[in-house]
């Protein structure tokens, strides 16, 4: 699990720092929809990194609140998987 954790999160940063470069060239983008899901796929804090450190998507609501809504809720999902697992065991 935290090998895919660390793969999903490096995809969701290399995938924000591709669309910022290719925004800059002009150049076919990477869809909103595949940055969006990477980040709902485990991705979410790699995505965040991304947009933080390429300054890509920021003036985007989309991107600049349901990013870190993504992961709230991920996080949240963890907790009460990881609190209630032993109590479903």
């Amino acid at each position: 699990m935290l090998v895919y954790l660390f793969l999903i999160n490096a995809l969701g940063f290399v995938l924000m720092l591709a669309d910022k470069r290719k925004a800059q060239k002009n150049r076919w983008r990477i869809p909103e929809s595949t940055l969006i899901a990477t980040a709902i796929l485990g991705g979410s804090l790699g995505t965040i990194a991304g947009m933080r450190i390429a300054r890509h998507k920021t003036k985007h609501p989309k991107f600049y609140l349901g990013l870190p809504f993504i992961f709230a809720v991920q996080v949240i999902v963890a907790v009460l998987i990881l609190s209630l697992g032993p109590l479903l065991s």
